[in-house]
C-alpha cells in the first residue's frame, strides 16, 4: 500500500478561511478517490498560513480490475437490433455475448473485463479536478493567469509511492519540492515522502499542525504570564486565529503605558484583540494588568526586543485614539444625545432609532404589571438612554462595545448602577451561550428592545425565511424566551405584542400623514402604509397569530435540549392561543412526565383507539346528532363504569389554569386508565343496535373531548 502527499504553497491564507479550506480539500479528494475505486486507510489535511497539505495512506498502486456487463436485446430479436447492440458494445459477433434467462426472457449480455488504471495516472486526473472544485469565500487572480485562488500560488508538491505526479493545474506543474519558513528558511528543498516532508518542515521552522501550533502558543503564554505573577485572559477564538497567522509561533510580552489604564478595560482589550491580535493579561484579582502578549512569526537574535518595541509603538497609537474618544465622549451626557437619535434610521419603514426608543418607553407601561418589582421611572430612564451610546466616538470605532460603553457613560452622568447595568445588558442575550440578564430592570429593558423589533418587522412582512434572517429575529425571539423562562416571568405575549404592533402602526400612520402634508408628492407606498396602519385591532390579529406561531417554533428548538418534544408544545399550544411561555413550558414538562408513565402511555393509546373508531365511522357517513351521551342507553357494566369515571374529571379552562395545578387534572385523567382498559376489552362500539351504537360513538367523542381539554393528544407522536 502507498501514500499520497499533496501540498499547495501560496501567499498567506486568511486565518478565518484556513480550517474550512483544509477540510474541503480533504473531502473533495476523498470523494474522487472513492469514485475512482481507490480505497484508502486514512486521509488527513493540514494548514498553515502559506500551505494546504493533504496526506492519504493505504492507497493501492492500481485500481482493481472490474467486469463490465451490458444488457442487450432479447434472443431472437431483429438483426438490426442485434447489430446496433454489437456496435455499442464494441463487439463484432453475437457469439461473443452470453445468453441469460432473466425471468422475463432470454437476453444477450456483453461482458468485458476492464483493467484497473495505475493509481498515479488516476491521481493526475482527479487531484486538479478536486483543486478546481475548492471554493473560497473570497478569491483573486494575479498576473495574466486565469486561475482564481484565495492568494497567489507559488508551487505544488505531489508525491505518491516515492514518485512525483507532475499534473498540471492552470499555469503550474506539480513537482517534488517546497520551501520552508518565509523569513527563517526560505530556501527550497526536495521531498521524498511524508516522513521526509515533516522532518524537513520542522528543520525549516514550520509547524504543520494548527493544533500543535495552538498548544505551543498556549504553553508559552501561560509560562511567560506566570513568570510575571499574572495570568492570560482566556480567549480560544483569538488563540486559534494566532495559530493561523504563524508557521513557527514565538510568544513575547509587551507593556501598556500607565496613562491608558484609566480607560475602561473592555476598551483596552477590544483594541488589542480586534486590531492587533494581542492577548490581555490579568492580575491575581482579575483586574487588567498593564501588559500584553503577542505571537510573532520570527525568531530574532535580540530575543524579540525590536519586535516588542515596534508593537508597543503601534499599540500606543491605537490606545491614544481610544483614550481621546473616552475623554471626548464624557463631555456630553447620554441624555443630551437622545434627540440626535432621530438622525439614525432604524429601518426605512419603521422610522428612526429615536422612534424605536419612544416605542420602548411606552412598552414599559405595558410590561409593568408583569414585572412589578421594577420601578417604572427607572425603566423609562434606562430605555431613554440605552441607544444613546450609538452616537459616541468610542462605539463608532468599536461597534461591539455598544451597550457596554453606555453603562460607563451613564455612571459618569450620575445614573444609578441598576440603570447603568440595564443599559449595558439590554442587548442580551445575543446567543445561546450568552449570559441571560437576571436583574429585573435589565430584563425589562431587554424585553422592550426585542419585542419592538419583532413586532415591527413582522408587521411590515420582513419575517425570517428558511435560509435568511437578516434582522436576527430568531435570535431576538430566543432571547425573549430565555428572559421569560430563566427568570420565571408570567408575561402574556399576545397582549404585549398587540400593544407593540399598535405603536408601530401609529408611527407608520404618522410618517405617512406627514408625507402627505409635506411638500413632496406621496407615493403608492405612502397610501399603502396608511391603509396597513389603520388602528383596527382585528387587522392586527393575523400579525399576532404569525408571531405566536413563530414563538412556538422557537420554543420547540429551545426545549429540545431539555428532552421536551416539539409534539408536546404543539399539543399544549393547539387551539388555546396559549401565550404564557412559562406556564406553557411547565405544562409541557408535566405532560411529558405523565406520558412516560404507564397510565399516560395507555391513555394515549386509548385516545387514539377512540379517535380512530370515530374517524372511521365519520368517513362512512356517521354524524353525531348533537345530543348528549345517555347513561341509560348503556348495556354493559364496563361502559357505565367508564361513564361515571369520566364524569368525575373536572371541567375547567385548562388553557388558563396554572401550571402547578396541571398535575391535578392529569391525575384525574390517570384515573380513567383502568375503566378505559376494561371498556375496550369487553365492549364493542359498533353494536348491531343502531341506537346503542350511536350512543357509544358519541361516548368515544366525549372521551376524546375530555382529554383534548388538557392538550390536543392528536398532535402527540410516538
Amino acid at each position: 500500500m502507498a501514500k499520497l502527499l499533496l501540498e499547495i504553497l501560496s501567499e498567506e491564507i486568511p486565518a478565518r478561511m484556513q480550517a474550512r479550506a483544509a477540510e474541503d480539500l480533504r473531502t473533495l479528494v476523498v470523494e474522487r478517490l472513492n469514485a475512482a475505486r481507490l480505497s484508502h486507510d486514512h486521509a488527513a489535511s493540514y494548514v498553515t498560513p502559506r500551505r494546504l497539505t493533504l496526506m492519504v495512506s493505504g492507497l493501492p498502486k492500481a485500481q482493481p480490475d472490474i467486469t463490465v456487463e451490458k444488457k442487450g436485446p432479447r434472443v431472437g430479436a431483429t438483426a438490426q437490433a442485434i447489430d446496433g447492440f454489437l456496435r455499442s458494445a464494441g463487439l463484432t459477433k453475437i457469439e461473443q455475448c452470453e445468453q441469460r434467462d432473466t425471468g422475463k426472457g432470454v437476453f444477450y449480455f456483453a461482458v468485458a473485463k476492464e483493467k484497473g488504471r495505475l493509481t498515479a495516472e488516476a491521481l493526475a486526473l482527479l487531484l486538479p479536478e478536486a483543486m478546481n472544485a475548492l471554493l473560497w469565500q473570497k478569491s483573486m487572480r494575479w498576473g495574466s493567469h486565469r486561475l482564481r485562488w484565495v492568494r497567489p500560488i507559488h508551487s505544488i508538491l505531489c508525491r505518491f509511492d516515492l514518485q512525483t505526479i507532475a499534473f498540471e493545474f492552470a499555469h503550474l506543474t506539480a513537482g517534488d519540492s517546497t520551501a520552508g519558513h518565509r523569513h527563517l528558511a526560505p530556501e527550497r528543498f526536495d521531498v521524498v515522502d511524508e516522513a521526509d516532508y515533516r522532518r524537513k518542515l520542522w528543520q525549516s521552522y514550520v509547524i504543520l499542525d494548527a493544533t500543535e501550533r495552538a498548544n505551543m502558543i498556549r504553553r508559552d503564554l501561560d509560562r511567560l504570564a506566570a513568570a510575571e505573577g499574572l495570568k492570560i485572559k482566556q480567549d480560544e477564538a483569538l488563540l486559534a486565529e494566532n495559530a493561523g497567522l504563524v508557521e513557527r509561533p514565538v510568544v513575547l510580552l509587551g507593556r501598556i503605558d500607565e496613562r491608558f489604564m484609566d480607560v475602561p478595560p473592555e476598551v483596552l482589550t477590544t483594541a488589542m484583540r480586534t486590531h492587533q491580535k494581542y492577548f490581555a493579561l490579568l492580575k491575581a484579582d482579575g483586574a487588567l494588568a498593564p501588559r500584553f502578549a503577542l505571537v510573532s512569526n520570527m525568531e530574532t537574535a535580540d530575543g524579540g526586543g525590536a519586535i516588542v518595541a515596534g508593537n508597543e509603538r503601534v499599540l500606543r497609537a491605537r490606545l491614544s485614539d481610544a483614550k481621546f474618544f473616552w475623554d471626548q465622549d464624557r463631555q456630553h451626557s447620554l441624555k443630551s444625545r437622545v434627540p440626535q437619535l432621530k438622525e439614525i434610521i432604524f429601518h426605512a419603514k419603521l422610522g428612526t432609532v429615536r422612534e424605536k426608543v419612544d416605542r420602548m418607553y411606552r412598552l414599559v407601561e405595558t410590561l409593568g404589571p408583569h414585572l412589578p418589582m421594577v420601578k417604572r421611572g427607572s425603566a423609562q430612564r434606562a430605555v431613554l438612554r440605552c441607544k444613546a451610546d450609538l452616537l459616541t466616538s468610542m462605539v463608532g470605532e468599536f461597534p461591539e462595545l455598544q451597550g457596554l460603553m453606555g453603562r460607563y457613560y451613564a455612571l459618569h452622568d450620575g445614573e444609578s448602577k441598576p440603570v447603568a447595568r440595564a443599559i449595558a445588558e439590554h442587548y442580551s442575550p445575543v446567543g445561546p451561550s450568552d449570559q441571560c440578564p437576571r436583574r429585573p430592570l435589565s430584563v425589562m429593558v431587554a424585553l422592550t428592545d426585542k419585542i419592538d423589533s419583532i413586532a415591527g418587522f413582522f408587521l411590515i412582512g420582513e419575517t425570517p425565511t428558511g435560509s435568511k434572517d437578516p434582522f436576527a429575529l430568531r435570535r431576538s425571539a430566543l432571547g425573549i424566551i430565555r428572559l421569560i423562562l430563566e427568570n420565571k416571568l408570567r408575561v402574556p405575549l399576545l397582549a404585549v405584542f398587540d400593544e407593540s404592533v399598535a405603536l408601530h402602526q401609529a408611527g407608520i400612520r404618522q410618517r405617512a400623514l406627514a408625507a402627505k402634508a409635506g411638500d413632496r408628492r406621496t407615493t403608492p407606498d405612502d397610501d399603502k402604509a396608511l391603509r396597513s396602519a389603520e388602528d383596527d385591532p382585528s387587522a392586527r390579529k393575523p400579525v399576532l397569530d404569525t408571531i405566536l406561531a413563530f414563538f412556538a417554533d422557537r420554543l420547540k428548538v429551545y426545549l429540545r435540549d431539555a428532552g421536551i418534544g416539539h409534539d408536546l408544545i404543539n399539543a399544549i399550544f393547539a387551539d388555546r392561543a396559549e401565550d404564557d411561555l412559562y406556564r406553557l413550558t411547565e405544562k409541557a414538562k408535566r405532560l411529558s412526565r405523565f406520558l412516560k408513565s404507564e397510565d399516560g402511555a395507555n391513555l394515549l393509546t386509548a385516545y387514539r383507539r377512540a379517535s380512530n373508531i370515530v374517524r372511521a365511522e365519520e368517513k362512512k357517513g356517521w354524524k353525531a346528532d348533537g345530543g348528549a351521551v345517555e347513561r341509560a342507553r348503556f348495556a354493559q357494566g364496563e361502559e357505565i363504569a367508564l361513564f361515571d369515571a369520566l364524569s368525575t374529571v373536572r371541567v375547567v379552562d385548562l388553557g388558563a389554569v396554572e401550571a402547578a395545578a396541571f398535575d391535578g387534572y392529569l391525575q384525574d385523567l390517570s384515573g380513567l386508565r383502568r375503566p378505559i382498559d376494561a371498556f375496550f376489552d369487553k365492549v364493542t362500539v359498533n353494536a348491531d343496535d343502531a341506537a346503542l351504537r350511536d350512543n357509544r360513538l358519541k361516548f368515544m367523542q366525549a372521551i376524546r373531548a375530555k382529554m383534548d381539554a388538557v392538550a390536543d393528544f392528536s398532535k402527540i407522536e410516538g
